[in-house]
């Protein structure tokens, strides 16, 4: 499967509309993790959320995302959509991903930089336990859908293009390590069960 996304609108996306939702969810308790869905056609933005597990545990970046497209008037078809995340889904996001119709998901951040910079393991250990996955063990390529690490698409332009799209992928890494930080010095504060 050809690949509808362009890595700069992904990154545009994460950086100017994902990133300051997941601010203000950080400074209220809530973790770094957020997601967007976008037409194929134009790339424009259909919605946007970050997660909000102070208000459900289910509301994970993914699945708040899926809730907020449900709750709109009229909504395309989700075979006509990208769908963006910040980091790697967990079992429960691409479950949500896969029942919501979604042919395809678009993610920043690896399940590894969850567990490693973001302390924040929990995905990997269900991966783990639960279907007896190692990281990176799930089909990336099914009958559903394709997943497509943003790294990859990155790698694959040619210059200056892959210089610019690395040297803002650093500035939302960057972003992001302070809100971990932020949300890692604070969460024993708060009730989300898997913290």
């Amino acid at each position: 499967m050809t690949s509808p996304a362009q890595p700069l609108r992904l990154l545009e996306v994460i950086e100017t509309t994902i990133l300051p939702l997941t601010e203000r969810g950080v400074a209220a308790g809530n973790k770094v993790f957020g997601a967007a869905i976008l037409r194929k056609a134009d790339l424009s933005l259909v919605v946007a959320e970050t997660n909000n597990e102070l208000e459900n545990p289910l509301w994970h970046g993914e699945v708040h995302t899926l809730k907020r497209f449900y709750e709109l008037g009229e909504k395309p078809d989700a075979r006509e959509l990208i769908f963006l995340s910040t980091h790697e889904p967990c079992t429960m996001c691409m479950s949500a991903i896969t029942w919501a119709g979604f042919d395809n998901f678009y993610y920043f951040f690896s399940h590894e930089d969850s567990r490693d910079a973001f302390a924040i393991p929990h995905d990997l250990k269900i991966l783990k336990e639960v279907f007896g996955l190692e990281p990176g063990g799930y089909h990336r390529q099914n009958a559903f859908w394709h997943s497509h690490a943003i790294a990859d698409l990155i790698e694959a332009e040619g210059e200056p293009l892959r210089t610019a799209l690395l040297e803002q992928s650093a500035r939302i890494r960057a972003a992001y390590d302070r809100l971990s930080l932020s949300y890692q010095v604070g969460k024993a504060d708060n009730s989300i069960p898997l913290r």
